[in-house]
């Protein structure tokens, strides 16, 4: 074979080994202050989505995480906004939304009907999406029944549609001081770094 012919067999050749690579697919995290690394000092690399990204991009998997929290967001603004950030295909969802509710004193049917709406609004345009819903508490201040009647609208949801529970989003970071900012609801960077870990243990198993 001519060098020009080389040239040419190792150019197709590599441009189809290029052209069979997967495209990457989408985790979509849609939260509130939480998902978007409220209080930090770079929130893309220290946030708990931030994180995940490294550790799929560390394990060589095809994933890419998009960021769509929004500080303040409640279900229903989650519902209105929901429709915008749809606009291109998603493989997994993760859904965090609820805590803003709960500590307004909302009533968690109504914060479990626009989760709802939501899910459904997701499946609508990706049918084949993985859910993955994350679990949220509330302080005792707010009264035991109340807590016990917020907590338990996520587990609900989950069976209901099929989805991947995180229990407890903020597990061994809520109400611990020093992994928290000031405020005592989001987490430090050290926080969101176990927040992190406890989102990695329910959605690897998915990718």
């Amino acid at each position: 074979m001519t060098k020009p012919g080389i040239y040419f067999f190792f150019f197709f050749l590599i441009s189809g080994l290029l052209a069979s690579e997967p495209a990457p697919k989408t985790i979509l995290f849609f939260g509130d202050s939480l998902t978007a690394g409220y209080g930090l000092d770079d929130a893309a690399t220290q946030a708990f989505p931030g994180l995940i990204q490294q550790k799929i991009t560390a394990a060589g998997l095809p994933y890419r995480v998009v960021n769509a929290g929004l500080s303040g967001e409640t279900t229903a603004g989650g519902l209105r906004r929901i429709n915008w950030v749809l606009r291109s295909p998603v493989d997994i969802f993760v859904l965090e939304l609820g805590g803003n509710d709960g500590l307004r004193g909302l009533a968690p049917s109504l914060a479990s009907q626009n989760l709802q709406a939501l899910i459904d609004k997701v499946r609508a345009k990706n049918p084949k999406v993985k859910l993955v819903l994350a679990g949220m508490t509330m302080p005792s201040s707010m009264g035991e029944a109340y807590a016990r009647e917020f907590t338990a609208i996520f587990p609900a949801l989950a069976q209901a549609n099929g989805a991947t529970l995180i229990p407890f989003l903020l597990e061994g970071v809520g109400g611990v001081p020093e992994l928290n900012l000031p405020d005592g609801f989001h987490p430090t960077a050290a926080g969101h770094r176990l927040v992190a870990e406890t989102v990695w243990r329910w959605l690897q198993p998915l990718l």
